[in-house]
């Protein structure tokens, strides 16, 4: 196991609203909902967490009041992606200023930029900002994708230190863990996969499910951890239908709607993403029970 802070299972915590503006009383009781499950860490303003469509001013305040109430107790990985490296440097030196661990920083989206773009990128944010940066690749949201030779010669920089994988491409975990050495985190950033990529030498996920079912997905998660690979797979089965109903429907509305049903915070997302569909509710209530929350 990697000699890191930055492993087991970790929240990329919704931001709650309420009336249009950020809730910060539920953010702060979900934070500690997390913690008090026995997760290993929390990710602020991810995609998850709507970070898109914050302002930059709400952005660094999820950022502070997840700093504030986490007192240290788990590494807060804030999220500091742009398309525009000059923003990400930005997002990532407020994360260290106030305290947080690490950042995500996700691949600039839109641009397209080249391998060599790419590199350059992270490059600049190592060369900005003293505070460790997680990689993110989702080319799923992004429409690039980060090679493995790139993330080999970004791991040779002091303060790039592993990646959020959320290809689902589990052959590439293997082949990227002997590319980037013995000290690259690699966590998983989908949920359904994350038993794999685990056995595939991983060190955690950056879980969607977690906001719903913490204690669950911290028990199948320190159940690998262990090598306890009956114990994961039993608990694998009772989450797998929750991790699919969470996407079907633009995300995080249906992570929300079930947050909401459990009476944790409100539905209410922010436009472009919709309230979640009457029609899949029934299938996330489903999955619910199947993982034993209703």
């Amino acid at each position: 196991m990697v000699h890191s802070p930055f492993k087991g299972v970790i929240p990329a915590l919704v931001t709650p609203f309420r009336d249009g503006a950020v809730d910060e009383a539920a953010f702060v009781a979900l934070v500690e909902r997390q913690i008090a499950a026995g997760v290993h860490g929390v990710v602020p303003v991810g995609t998850t967490g709507e970070t898109s469509t914050l302002s930059h001013d709400e952005h660094k305040r999820v950022v502070e009041l997840c700093v504030q109430t986490v007192k240290g107790r788990v590494p807060v990985i804030a999220g500091a992606g742009s398309n525009s490296t000059a923003e990400a440097i930005e997002l990532a030196a407020h994360a260290k200023a106030v305290g947080a661990d690490a950042a995500l920083v996700v691949t600039p989206y839109y641009n397209r930029p080249s391998q060599e773009g790419l590199y350059r990128h992270y490059e600049a944010i190592n060369d900005a900002v003293q505070l460790p940066v997680l990689v993110y690749n989702v080319p799923g949201r992004t429409c690039v994708d980060i090679a493995n030779d790139t993330l080999a010669r970004l791991a040779k920089l002091p303060n790039i230190v592993g990646i959020k994988d959320a290809t689902g491409d589990l052959t590439r975990a293997s082949l990227q863990r002997l590319q980037c050495g013995e000290d690259w985190v690699m966590l998983s950033g989908d949920d359904p996969t994350a038993l794999g990529y685990m056995a595939h030498g991983g060190h955690g996920v950056i879980s969607v499910t977690s906001n719903v079912a913490p204690e669950a997905c911290a028990t199948f998660i320190n159940a690998c951890i262990a090598g306890q690979w009956e114990t994961a797979l039993y608990w694998q089965d009772r989450l797998v239908r929750l991790h699919r109903a969470l996407f079907l429907d633009a995300s995080p509305s249906p992570t929300k709607f079930a947050m909401a049903h459990l009476g944790l915070c409100s539905p209410e997302v922010r436009l472009p993403i919709a309230p979640c569909s009457e029609a899949v509710k029934p299938a996330i209530l489903e999955a619910m029970r199947e993982a034993g929350l209703v």
